[in-house]
């Protein structure tokens, strides 16, 4: 079941969809992208003043906005400093994800919290699957980062262009380990639905059975009742 589960993840094809900034890239960085990736506030404040000022929301070859390379290296105080300045906080890169969804995968609560308080919004829909950062973390078993999304007022119910919820992928996507389970369980306490099926019809709880998954159905057993 795990092969299973890891072929369905490069099937999709979201093991890879985020693009950090790489090595050379961040060494050819100038300006506001350089200042971001490392994380030095205090120059970005210097650039976005006077008459040499830049764009806050410049992109790179990849459409990353600084804010995006901030995000990307957990440069909190620089992250604050931009959106300070004017950036937008639900900007979208090339493959379309945000800077919630960026920590969110990342499995970085922090910086998951910095991106909310700056105006970082959960009911974004992100990435090429037309996904939200929900579903992104509930595929990864990120239950600490679904439940912050959660409080953040997270749609619990979305369903991405592949058909599945966050409900589902932490089923289909999933190991029916530990993560996924707590993952699965903060969904339901949450009041995500039982009831919205795959494209092939399954629910939760059959996927669940099929796959073996024995705690997993035993709470959406209970949640069903």
């Amino acid at each position: 079941m795990r092969l299973l589960a890891f072929v369905l993840l490069i099937a999709c094809g979201v093991a890879h969809a985020q693009v950090a900034p790489s090595a050379s890239e961040k060494a050819a960085y100038t300006g506001l992208h350089a200042a971001a990736a490392r994380g030095d506030a205090a120059g970005i404040k210097r650039l976005l003043v006077g008459a040499q000022a830049v764009q806050v929301d410049a992109r790179d070859g990849y459409e990353r906005t600084p804010l995006h390379v901030a995000a990307y290296g957990r440069h909190h105080e620089a992250m604050r400093a931009l959106v300070a300045a004017g950036a937008n906080p639900n900007a979208l890169e090339r493959d379309r994800y945000d800077i919630v969804t960026i920590a969110s995968v990342a499995d970085d609560v922090p910086t998951l919290k910095v991106a909310l308080a700056l105006g970082g919004s959960a009911k974004n829909i992100t990435s090429r699957y037309d996904g939200t950062a929900l579903i992104a973390a509930a595929h990864l078993g990120h239950a600490e980062v679904v439940r912050t999304l959660i409080a953040a007022g997270a749609p619990l119910d979305h369903v991405n262009n592949l058909g599945w919820t966050a409900l589902i992928e932490s089923i289909v996507l999933g190991d029916g380990g530990a993560r996924h389970t707590a993952t699965l369980k903060a969904l339901l306490e949450a009041g995500a639905s039982t009831k919205l099926a795959d494209r092939q019809g399954r629910t939760p709880l059959d996927l669940a059975r099929g796959r073996g998954y024995r705690e997993m159905t035993a709470l959406l057993e209970k949640a069903s009742r």
